[in-house]
């Protein structure tokens, strides 16, 4: 059930869209063998349900804003509160560590999404062994999928131009940020 409604959410983000519609696709067009492993790869993440997805939409979002992908970060928020986040939780992202929006676990996806994010990545190890004490292996393989997933989604669209949509226009929106230093 959690990918049907997974699914559901990103087809009524994706119907949002009110311009620049073509530009990912208009891109995967002319590599149609990229953009079906591309399709493939995004189906089996939708249809990875150990996870709660509010997880993944923090983690992602805040591997986003990091990587400072606008497109990401708009269809990533409307997908994001149409899975429950609130305002303030999109609104704290960047300050997640002193932010009252956040569980305790969600805190730790956050930062593991930020360490994994981080090039090199860093500081894994104690997250890791942290998120193993909440989380199965199947979970955390899961997430880390979901994170690497983001950067490599955020990586090409800002490589090719993809700019915003407007999927998120009229609601709370996670911002781009700077990465810790």
């Amino acid at each position: 059930m959690r990918a049907l409604t997974r699914i559901l959410h990103t087809l009524k983000a994706v119907r949002g869209a009110k311009r620049n519609r073509s530009d990912l696709f208009g891109w995967l067009g002319r590599r149609p063998q990229i953009g079906f492993g591309i399709i493939v790869y995004e189906t089996m993440l939708l249809f990875t349900n150990r996870l709660d997805p509010k997880l993944k939409e923090l983690a992602e979002l805040k591997t986003a804003g990091l990587v400072n992908c606008e497109f990401c970060l708009d269809i990533g928020s409307a997908v994001a509160r149409s899975s429950g986040l609130t305002e303030h939780q999109l609104a704290d992202l960047p300050r997640y560590r002193t932010s009252d929006a956040y569980t305790e676990l969600e805190k730790l996806v956050i930062a593991f999404a930020e360490a994994m994010t981080a090039t090199p990545a860093v500081e894994l190890d104690n997250l890791r062994t942290e998120l193993l004490t909440r989380l199965s292996k199947s979970q955390l393989a899961e997430l880390a999928a979901a994170i690497s997933w983001e950067n490599q989604r955020a990586r090409l669209n800002q490589g090719l131009g993809v700019r915003p949509t407007g999927m998120a226009d009229g609601i709370a929106c996670a911002l781009p940020e700077r990465p810790a230093k």
